[in-house]
């Protein structure tokens, strides 16, 4: 369901005064479009094209929101009224297809908003009339107030701008200011009477104006008479009895929110109070806390000062082990050296005390072999020696040499 936003009408979801400065721009245009085929570019919640509709042959509306588009759909059905989405800078249409396009409070929504007048140029007839309307940029602003720039809008024009732009495109330019202005009605209580008018006449002032229409052409227009829309609501004073009725009610809410917000306020005030002193101990303390990290700060630079020179020293000290580093390397390295030499000759000497080792025990064994043989000389020997005894002792032997036969026994 489409919701009233601020910017798009919503019939019923608005108040009477904003609803009729909407329906009056299409009430102006409803007199150009009768018989005639009609656009209604930038179509929002429908309720305009189908106060067209009512004289036109045919009117389309044409809207980029699809949320707006099925509302449209679903609140005006008639037989000559069709709507679709489409882009006004971008419009589905072919050159020429209309005689009357409005664009009612669309321009100054649209970044590109000169794709427009082109496209309306493009659609228009050569007869056709282009009605378009927009905010006053001064009155705007002014009006708004401390809400600011309206998000919704991307250029907003003042009347010489709005009127060179439209010239830009089209040939023929009639200008119209539209304002809400006071009026009193004399209606008789018999309907089908005829409608007059006075509208006294005055300087018109386009920058106090709030809104500039405008109906453009490719060629000469007829006359442009002052028109005047008098809504059903017609009884303006009655209606600002219930606005002002309505705003003293809210006042009455407001002064009620003001009263809490001032007990509020006090309260908040006391705890401010509470807060200063306490931000005041705090500061006190910051202040003791500043003047002790100055102090450490004092400190700590000094500290990085004596780092400095130690540092200096450290590395000077290092520069001294690692000379003596390589000194003790290189002796290590000589010793390593003599130690390998060393290692060398003693592994000659082991091997030379090996091979004694060795001749010293073969010769323990020929000793020993030497011994075994003397030892079996000595007992041969000694078989001898008790042989040649037992001989000399024979008595045949004594008997030979005394008669000086036999061989002679050596002597003993």
């Amino acid at each position: 369901m489409a919701e009233f936003t601020g910017e798009r009408v919503i019939p019923g979801q608005v108040n009477v005064d904003l609803l009729n400065e909407h329906v009056a721009r299409y009430a102006f245009a409803a007199r150009l479009a009768r018989g005639k085929r009609v656009l209604d570019a930038g179509c929002g919640a429908g309720y305009g094209s189908a106060e067209l509709a009512h004289t036109a042959q045919f009117v389309a509306g044409a809207d980029l929101a699809p949320e707006a588009v099925d509302y449209a759909r679903a609140h005006y059905r008639m037989p000559n009224l069709a709507f679709e989405q489409a882009s006004c800078a971008a419009l589905p249409h072919s050159g020429a297809s209309f005689d009357l396009v409005v664009a009612f409070e669309v321009i100054e929504h649209l970044e590109n908003w000169r794709a427009l007048l082109l496209e309306a140029r493009r659609v228009l007839a050569s007869n056709g009339q282009f009605v378009v309307s927009t905010p006053n940029k001064l009155y705007y602003t002014e009006s708004r107030g401390p809400e600011g720039t309206n998000p919704f809008h991307q250029h907003e024009f003042t009347f010489e701008e709005f009127r060179d732009a439209l010239s830009n495109v089209f040939p023929v330019v009639s200008m119209f200011l539209e304002n809400h202005v006071e009026g009193v009605t004399f209606q008789p209580h018999d309907t089908g009477n005829a409608v007059e008018v006075r509208v006294d006449a005055g300087e018109p002032a386009p920058d106090e104006s709030h809104f500039f229409v405008a109906v453009c052409s490719h060629g000469p227009q007829p006359g442009n008479p002052t028109f005047v829309y008098v809504p059903r609501a017609a009884n303006l004073l009655r209606e600002r009895e219930r606005h002002i009725a309505l705003l003293e009610h809210e006042l009455a809410a407001k002064n009620a929110w003001l009263e809490a917000a001032r007990h509020d306020l006090a309260q908040l005030d006391h705890a401010h109070r509470a807060l200063d002193q306490e931000l005041r101990r705090s500061n006190h303390w910051a202040a003791e806390l500043n003047h002790q990290v100055e102090t450490l700060g004092a400190r700590v630079e000094e500290v990085q000062d004596e780092l400095v020179r130690e540092q200096e020293k450290a590395r000077q000290m290092a520069g001294a082990y690692e000379a003596k580093i390589v000194e003790l390397e290189q002796d290590v390295g000589a010793k390593t050296q003599w130690a390998r030499d060393t290692e060398t000759r003693l592994q000659q000497h082991i091997q030379d005390l090996v091979a004694a080792v060795e001749a010293l025990h073969r010769t323990e064994k020929e000793l020993e072999e030497r011994t075994a043989w003397a030892l079996r000389l000595r007992d041969e020997a000694g078989a001898l020696a008790h042989q040649l005894a037992l001989y000399r002792a024979s008595r045949w032997v004594r008997l030979g040499r005394t008669v000086g036969l036999g061989p002679t026994p050596p002597a003993g």
